[in-house]
């Protein structure tokens, strides 16, 4: 029946197909920047971390005294801690006005460090350990006016940095991060040289990954002045920050809420009027003995077809919207819980504007076919 009457349903397949469109590209937007805030910490070699208190993420941390490292050293089960520093700074490009937002990131960069990211290579973290090197996200060049070479030489804070290699996948949602040996961070942010005796933040690995647990557990409780996360708990702290905390990512979700709602709306009015223009038929399936909800099953099976004809439009579209993305730094994310995410909200979306059409089938009756 959709494919005879199909120039009567295309409105509401192309409704449906966009409004998965739109919930899998947004979906797939919110996800990559969430994914992003969190980078640091999830390719790092901590177990445990520690923050000031009711710092929402190592990003809107602020300075505590860098004794508190010694609280976490006379843990038993805790095998290594270090301090993990940031800063924030401004990179210019020099022979340029124009200057950007950049968050430093310093740690140390043995083969035991905890804070350094694992995909740096041991190539890597030698070049790192000169003084007034740093690496950058690969996606960052045309923010700061780079072409990728390590020669490259810029400016953060008014001192000469030099481009020792980059990394991929590390792209910040508000700043750009820019990593680099603490030697080096010390020189970049006059205010971390000034305070040697404070720290933004701690971190910890345990002998025994199933004592972190228990290692957070006690500190929190011995020491209540100190925040003190897992890097699981973190990182999901960090991504419910920046997913429902900021103005960016409200914004994607009431695009999605808001798509949701567009195709709720043109499927409805679509459905409304073929079952409209079906009425008659309905009314000679009903003289002839058929029961009403049988109708009413046929029309939500309709529904149904059209929310899976749909979503089978979308997925070529939303790949290509994803690729293209990717030409202009943006990651749109599609995994499989995105998918089947779309698909659940597509379908219960069609069913739904299904049952909204039905109100018409109530008015039905077989002595329509005498007028």
């Amino acid at each position: 029946m959709l494919w005879r009457d199909r120039r009567r349903f295309l409105p509401a397949l192309l409704a449906i197909a966009l409004s998965a469109v739109l919930i899998a590209v947004q979906c797939g937007l919110v996800m990559g920047m969430v994914r992003t805030t969190s980078a640091t910490i999830d390719y790092s070699s901590a177990d445990v971390w520690v923050l000031a208190r009711d710092a929402p993420s190592l990003h809107q941390t602020y300075s505590f005294p860098v004794e508190w490292q010694a609280r976490i050293d006379r843990q038993p089960e805790v095998e290594r801690s270090e301090t993990y520093m940031t800063a924030m700074g401004r990179w210019r490009l020099p022979g340029r006005g124009r200057s950007e937002l950049c968050m430093l990131v310093g740690t140390r960069l043995d083969a035991g460090s905890l804070g350094a990211l694992r995909v740096l290579t041991p190539e890597l973290r030698a070049a790192l350990a000169e003084p007034g090197t740093v690496v950058i996200d690969a996606w960052e060049f045309p923010t700061f006016g780079l072409k990728g070479s390590s020669y490259e030489f810029g400016e953060i804070n008014g001192q000469a940095v030099r481009l020792a290699g980059t990394v991929h996948g590390f792209h910040g949602f508000a700043f750009v991060y820019v990593f680099c040996s603490q030697e080096t961070l010390r020189m970049l942010s006059q205010q971390v040289a000034e305070h040697p005796e404070l720290a933004t933040c701690l971190a910890a690995r345990c002998r025994d990954p199933r004592d972190v647990d228990h290692v957070v557990a006690r500190l929190r409780h011995d020491y209540p002045d100190m925040g003190v996360y897992s890097s699981a708990e973190l990182s999901l702290q960090v991504k419910k920050y920046w997913l429902f905390r900021s103005r960016g990512g409200m914004v994607l979700l009431c695009t999605m809420a808001l798509s949701l709602l567009v195709g709720l709306s043109v499927t409805t009015e679509t459905l409304y009027a073929a079952v409209l223009a079906q009425s008659k038929e309905f009314a000679v399936l009903e003289a002839l003995g058929i029961h009403r909800r049988h109708v009413w099953r046929l029309v939500l099976a309709q529904s149904f077809w059209l929310g899976v004809s749909g979503t089978l439009v979308a997925v070529p579209c939303t790949v290509a919207l994803a690729r293209a993305a990717l030409s202009v730094n943006t990651l749109v994310l599609l995994t499989a819980p995105i998918v089947l995410l779309t698909f659940a909200l597509t379908l219960g979306m069609a069913v739904l504007a299904g049952l909204l059409s039905l109100r018409p089938l109530r008015n039905i009756e077989p002595a329509q076919l005498l007028r």
